[in-house]
């Protein structure tokens, strides 16, 4: 199967549901209060959540490791370079404090070269280079070698050590259909996103749920429900191209009747959670993200991605087609 479509089903198909979540499993762990209250979406598009913790401390919430793991290789590499520049001037500047006599030469040269200098032979003690052609020539000077020579030793080993933990670190990099969209299904219509793999490996076993999050309909209260949505597929053994994620609105849907002005008067959210077997790693991996009601296309189908097949019969799709579609009636 080289790409996963809506499946084709009798409509005298009479496979059962799924057993249904029971309520206190369908909220994802928000809880009441935030489900009551929360005035924004639970879910990011990029799978983030709109909670935060406070009174812990400064020290109690700080995780530089989870940060760095986490941030992007771009500013990552910055704060290494920015670090590393910024201990070897620190170190520079002490050498110059330790006197004329501290390195090799510092008694010829002007006091604004001493630093460049002492900044050089920095560089040269923390990463152990070693040239030769300067040295410490006082006690002071000797220490601070010494220290140096340590904050290298162990500073480096914390660089790699993250810099492993971030290529081995597991990642589901799935990339979601900008809109999704209510579109003709088979005698009816069915809510449909698209998603793809954005990397060259290969993820099997992927699982797809899909959660209605809305305020519920009776309008005395601002409670919100959390309504399982069943799909017509929600797993799939081997995830190669494409896979567009299918809910029929059937009479047993909870958007069945529903207008479109109807998703946005009621606070809607569609929660999807996904998790697969990523091949290279040998590890599962997820992902989630979330669609509002405004992000909803109703009267829109999905463009083909596919490409013509090659010469030698080879199928492809066109990833940048993904947030494409069509308009159509309903």
């Amino acid at each position: 199967m080289s790409s996963i479509e809506p499946l084709e089903r009798p409509l005298d198909d009479d496979r059962p549901y799924a057993a249904p979540l029971k309520p206190v499993d369908t909220d994802l762990g928000f809880g009441s209060i935030v489900t009551r209250e929360s005035r924004k979406r639970f879910l990011n598009r990029d799978g983030t959540f709109n909670v935060r913790r406070e009174g812990l401390g400064i020290l109690g919430s700080l995780s530089i490791y989870h940060y760095l793991l986490t941030i992007t290789w771009t500013r990552f590499l910055l704060y290494v370079t920015a670090l590393y520049l910024g201990m070897n001037a620190l170190f520079a500047a002490l050498y110059v404090l330790c006197g004329a006599d501290a390195l090799t030469g510092f008694a010829a040269e002007p006091t604004e070269l001493r630093f460049v200098e002492a900044f050089f032979f920095s560089v040269h003690t923390l990463a152990t280079i070693g040239y030769g052609n300067i040295a410490p020539t006082n006690m002071a000077a000797n220490v601070l070698v010494t220290m140096e020579s340590l904050v290298g030793l162990l500073g480096f080993a914390i660089v790699a050590g993250i810099m492993f933990a971030r290529f081995a670190r597991p990642m589901a990099q799935i990339a979601f259909s900008r809109n999704a969209v209510i579109a003709p299904y088979r005698d009816t219509k069915a809510f449909m996103f698209r998603i793809v793999n954005r990397k060259s490996n290969e993820l099997v076993d992927v699982s797809a749920t899909l959660l209605l999050s809305r305020r519920k309909k009776n309008g005395t209260t601002n409670d919100r429900e959390f309504l399982p949505l069943k799909l017509e597929r929600d797993r799939v053994v081997l995830f190669p191209l494409t896979w567009t994620i299918v809910h029929p609105i059937d009479d047993e849907s909870p958007l069945r009747g529903m207008e479109a002005d109807e998703l946005t008067q009621y606070d809607s959210e569609f929660l999807v959670l996904l998790n697969g077997f990523d091949e290279t790693s040998a590890q599962t991996v997820h992902t989630r993200s979330s669609y509002k009601g405004a992000e909803v296309v109703w009267g829109g189908k999905f463009s083909s991605m596919f490409n013509p097949p090659d010469e030698d019969g080879t199928i492809s799709v066109d990833v940048r087609k993904l947030n494409d579609f069509d308009r159509v009636q309903l």
